[in-house]
């Protein structure tokens, strides 16, 4: 069974993450979705909240795809996390020059850690290209619509969450 790490905040997920993870799934039989714990951010949502969306979001790929997706939330180095649930790869999504940049050194970094676990990039769909979890916030902080970057369970939750905030 080959395993695969997709890593992120997800804060929030939005419908370029489901694409990659769509796409992910056709290269792997066993896809956990990593939802990082990160210190030095400041996420809108708590682990919880963020754990629980990806997990709603996954519940269709998992039936379309009759592969097995699980949320594994993680504040160890990625390289740790990719051990300790057996994935043989880390998958990453790209979606312009400036992610690959980033990228390029955690890879290194990686492999110098542990050269047997490989890194593939995803591209994001076109279409999803512009979508990153910070501008989608913005957005819905400022009142603005973000059917097209999210699901509605996701954007009725950035509008509760600004509301109450607001």
């Amino acid at each position: 069974m080959r395993t695969g790490l997709y890593p992120g905040t997800f804060d929030p997920v939005t419908l370029g993450h489901v694409d990659i993870i769509g796409r992910a799934m056709a290269l792997v039989d066993r896809l956990v979705i990593g939802v990082a714990i990160n210190r030095d951010k400041s996420p809108l949502f708590t682990l919880e909240e963020r754990v629980a969306m990806v997990q709603a979001e996954c519940a269709a790929i998992t039936l379309r795809t009759g592969g097995e997706i699980v949320v594994h939330p993680f504040e160890n180095l990625l390289i740790d996390c990719a051990r300790d649930v057996g994935a043989t790869v880390i998958l990453r999504g790209l979606r312009a020059v400036a992610d690959f940049e980033y990228e390029f050194q955690m890879v290194g970094m990686n492999r110098a850690l542990d050269a047997s676990i490989e890194t593939v990039f995803l591209m994001a769909d076109a279409r999803r290209q512009a979508i990153a979890s910070k501008l989608v916030k913005e957005i819905a902080r400022l009142g603005g619509d973000v059917s097209k970057f999210v699901t509605p369970p996701v954007a009725a939750a950035l509008a509760a969450r600004y509301a109450r905030a607001g």
